[in-house]
């Protein structure tokens, strides 16, 4: 289809949107500093151990410590970015974007403070700001499958398909192993509404042993769009009880139901069209 449906629109926002949800969950929630003190760390302490939580999953301590190293030093660039990682990370957006603005004033050339802009922005959906932002980085680091799996996404969400795929497989080309590159491309194939050839691209990594969570639902999904509802479901059940996965089945169900009466419509209009224009004469037909 050259023009996405307003349906596929609207599934181009809220399946990103539950993923985002999902994140936010698994990160813990809102940001509560812990008490620690003063007097056991310094500031380059602070910073290693802030690095060493993060990494480790411990929001709450991390940004507790990013703060205490900022407070030590208010101008160190490198813990405003570890702030604003914790910040995005705890859902705090505004301050993430604060502290993100500053690092990036002190350190025009540092790609992360761009990049952290970049996130926020696109979770913030100011999807223009977004894609200067991630294109800025594209142009620096055309082979950083980071930065390409960002703009892709943000394609995606403006309804620009062929534009996202065509990243995600440049990027591919050359990270064939990144996991994150080919269920976006896979995503992007259903909401330009390939399911056939969203199928093929994720069963390469929907299958792994360490798949994601993402890869198995894509593939899901663009089996039950597919009208396969026996293998949508036995993918489903790895991960939801019956009566979820019953659930989903009956949403993708609705969702064929409606791409079918999108089609019909289409059909019906472009046919409409061509009768309009009258019969071809005589005159009309090349020779």
């Amino acid at each position: 289809m050259k023009h996405l449906p307003a349906l596929l629109r609207s599934l181009a926002l809220a399946l990103p949107l539950a993923s985002a949800l999902l994140a936010g969950c698994a990160s813990g929630g809102s940001f509560n500093p812990r008490p620690i003190s003063s007097a056991t760390t310094n500031g380059t302490t602070d910073l290693h151990l802030a690095k060493s939580a993060l990494r480790a999953g411990d929001i709450e301590l991390a940004g507790t410590l990013f703060e205490k190293a900022l407070a030590a030093n208010p101008n160190s660039a490198e813990a405003q970015l570890g702030l604003g990682d914790a910040m995005y990370l705890s859902g705090d957006l505004e301050r993430a974007r604060t502290l993100y603005q500053h690092a990036a004033q002190q350190m025009p050339d540092k790609a992360a403070a761009q990049l952290g802009l970049a996130r926020v922005a696109l979770k913030q959906r100011r999807l223009d700001d977004a894609a200067a932002l991630y294109r800025g980085l594209v142009t620096a680091q055309p082979d950083d499958p980071v930065v390409c799996e960002g703009l892709g996404t943000v394609l995606d969400l403006q309804g620009r398909h062929a534009e996202a795929q065509a990243i995600y497989r440049r990027s591919l080309a050359a990270h064939p192993d990144v996991q994150g590159l080919r269920i976006n491309l896979g995503l992007s194939l259903i909401l330009e509404n390939k399911p056939r050839e969203a199928a093929n691209t994720l069963l390469d990594v929907a299958g792994l042993p360490n798949a994601p969570l993402q890869a198995r639902q894509n593939l899901a999904l663009a089996y039950g769009l597919l009208g396969n509802a026996e293998a949508a479901k036995q993918i489903l059940l790895v991960d939801l009880p019956p009566s979820s996965a019953d659930d989903n089945l009956r949403f993708y169900q609705s969702l064929r139901d409606r791409f079918a009466g999108s089609a019909s419509h289409a059909s019906g209009a472009n046919a409409k069209a061509v009768a309009a224009s009258g019969p071809a004469s005589v005159r009309d037909v090349s020779r």
